[in-house]
C-alpha cells in the first residue's frame, strides 16, 4: 500500500501529491462488474489519543456543520446526485435493493434524520463519517498490523473463515469480499472481520475505499485524503 510522498497529507501540497494505491481485483469479478475498483492507503496515526475515544473540538464542530447542512430537503434529493446514484445502481447490479440494504451515504443520512444530527461516535468513526458526507464516497479502516499484503476484491470460497480470528465465522460461496493475501477482512460495503477493526491503541491504519462505475476516481482519492489529513 502507498503513503503520500514528500508532503504531509494535511498540507495543500499534500493534497496534490497524495496518491492512493489501487488494489487488485479478481479477474472474474472485474469482468462481471466493470468499473469496480479498490483504492487503499496506509496511515500512521499522528493525532494524540485513542481512535475510539472522544473526538477533539474541531472534529465535533465539523459534524455539527454537516448536520446543519444536511436537512430534510437535501436528504430527499441527495440520492439523485451522480455519486450517490452510482452506488445505488451498483447495489442493484450485485443483487441488493438500495431501499432495503441502504448505501453507506443513505444509511448515514437516514441516521441523521432519526437522531436529529450526525452524533459523535469517536474519533475514527467521526473522521470516516465526515469523509463520507463530504464526498459521497465511503471509506473503511483496518488495523494495518492485522493486514498481510495488498488488499483486493474477490468472491469468497464456500466455508472459508471470515478473518483470522479463532472465532471467525464461515462465509458462503460467492460473497464479494475485501481480502488480503491470506483471508477475507471485510464484506464489500458491510462489516469488518472480527479482530481486524482498529482498536483504542491502534496507531497504523489501512484505509480502503470502493469505486464503482460512474464515480470519478478524484472523489475516491479525496475521501481517502480527507481521512489521512484528519488523522495523520
Amino acid at each position: 500500500m502507498s503513503r503520500s510522498q514528500g508532503h504531509a497529507p494535511g498540507s495543500p501540497e499534500g493534497a496534490r501529491t497524495f496518491r492512493p494505491a489501487r488494489g487488485w481485483c479478481a479477474r472474474e469479478v472485474e469482468e462481471e462488474l466493470p468499473g469496480l475498483r479498490l483504492l487503499t492507503c496506509e496511515l500512521d496515526v499522528a493525532r494524540p489519543g485513542s481512535l475510539t475515544g472522544s473526538s477533539p473540538p474541531d472534529v465535533r464542530a465539523r459534524l455539527r456543520e454537516l448536520s446543519n447542512r444536511m436537512r430534510g430537503a437535501g436528504a430527499v434529493t441527495m440520492r439523485r446526485l451522480p455519486v450517490p446514484a452510482a452506488y445505488r445502481v451498483f447495489f442493484r447490479h450485485i443483487g441488493l435493493d438500495p431501499d432495503v440494504e441502504r448505501t453507506p451515504l443513505e444509511a448515514a443520512v437516514l441516521e441523521r434524520m432519526l437522531r436529529g444530527g450526525f452524533l459523535s461516535g469517536g474519533l475514527l468513526e467521526d473522521v470516516l463519517l465526515i469523509a463520507l458526507i463530504d464526498t459521497g464516497v465511503p471509506v473503511w479502516a483496518l488495523d494495518a498490523d492485522t493486514v498481510e499484503g495488498p488488499l483486493g476484491i474477490r468472491a469468497s470460497a464456500r466455508g472459508e473463515p471470515f478473518g483470522r480470528s479463532p472465532r471467525a465465522p464461515s462465509l458462503p460461496s460467492g460473497r464479494l469480499v475485501v481480502a488480503d493475501a491470506a483471508a477475507p477482512l471485510a464484506v464489500l460495503f458491510s462489516e469488518l472481520a472480527l479482530g481486524h477493526a482498529p482498536g483504542a491503541r491502534t496507531r497504523r491504519l489501512a484505509l480502503f475505499s470502493v469505486q464503482v462505475a460512474g464515480v470519478p476516481e478524484l472523489y475516491v482519492e479525496e475521501a481517502l485524503w480527507s481521512c489521512a489529513a484528519a488523522l495523520g
